[in-house]
């Protein structure tokens, strides 16, 4: 009979190689056991059989995982670096950021660029902790199915932003974003946004009172480029004035391009100097 284990015809009972149980048993030793080296249980072997050992030593690495890194921030005042010319939104720029996290937009565009070259030399300086902290919540994220819009503020006409929200593909014919032509139909009533802004103070965004009860005014003068718009350049320098959409009233694609046409533009970092502690 053959003895090679890859022959149609062998036989194990015929294999001298191979120990029956009862052999085995007579010989004091189990067939086909473990080496004699792998037959101890280690200590580490013994701790992972032990669910609850294991359960408690994850705890315990997890907890001072935890304590080392959120300790040191009790002795930080500020986590966030505090850059000139940040302030909170205005009541339109609110209003439109808010059609913007309605809307999706920020499944597909990110609002931080990373500070690696080839980011900074497309899109611009890299993103501050600073340029979100009014922001709830952050619209940083990494999925780009289109560009960043940390900088997108300034770079295109609003007449630019109404084609393309319009009908994308008209202005970028490869573009896979949907028409949001609605958004021109769609009107805002002012009194919403002093409700709006007195939430975002629940959340620690420093509005003041003043603003608050300025918001509804505040509202429809950003897009009246002819009434008196000092007090509300006053409370939010920087803010830009005029029709964004180029039609009557106050409509949700007015409130979306006001808060675009921010974003990036309120640090000078022509003078920006990074803190080197941080």
């Amino acid at each position: 009979m053959a003895k090679n284990p890859h022959s149609p015809n062998y036989d194990p009972a015929d294999d001298p190689k191979v120990v029956t149980a009862s052999e085995g048993m007579k010989k004091g030793k189990i067939p086909n056991e473990l080496p004699p080296e792998t037959q101890t249980i280690t200590f580490h072997q013994r701790f992972e059989r032990n669910a609850t050992l294991l359960l408690i030593a994850s705890l315990g690495v997890v907890s001072i995982g935890g304590i080392i890194e959120i300790a040191p921030l009790f002795w930080l005042e500020n986590t966030i670096e505090k850059v000139e010319g940040m302030r909170p939104y205005s009541p339109l720029e609110l209003a439109g950021r808010e059609i913007y996290v309605r809307e999706g937009c920020y499944v597909c565009h990110s609002q931080m660029i990373r500070p690696m070259r080839d980011e900074t030399e497309r899109y611009g300086h890299y993103s501050l902790a600073a340029e979100s902290m009014y922001d709830h919540p952050f619209q940083w994220g990494s999925k780009r199915t289109g560009p960043d819009l940390a900088r997108v503020g300034g770079r295109y006409s609003d007449e630019w932003h109404v084609d393309h929200l319009m009908d994308p593909q008209s202005v970028v014919p490869e573009s896979v974003m949907p028409k949001y032509a609605f958004l021109m139909e769609a009107k805002l009533e002012s009194e919403d946004v002093t409700d709006l802004l007195a939430t975002h103070r629940m959340v620690g965004v420093p509005y003041t009172d003043e603003m608050i009860a300025s918001a509804s005014g505040d509202f429809r003068m950003q897009v009246d480029p002819m009434g008196d718009y000092d007090a509300l350049l006053d409370r939010y320098p920087g803010a830009q004035v005029r029709d964004f959409d180029g039609q009557p009233g106050v409509s949700e694609m007015d409130a979306l391009i006001a808060y675009l046409q921010m974003l990036g533009t309120l640090v000078d970092f022509s003078t920006f100097v990074p803190d080197a502690t941080r």
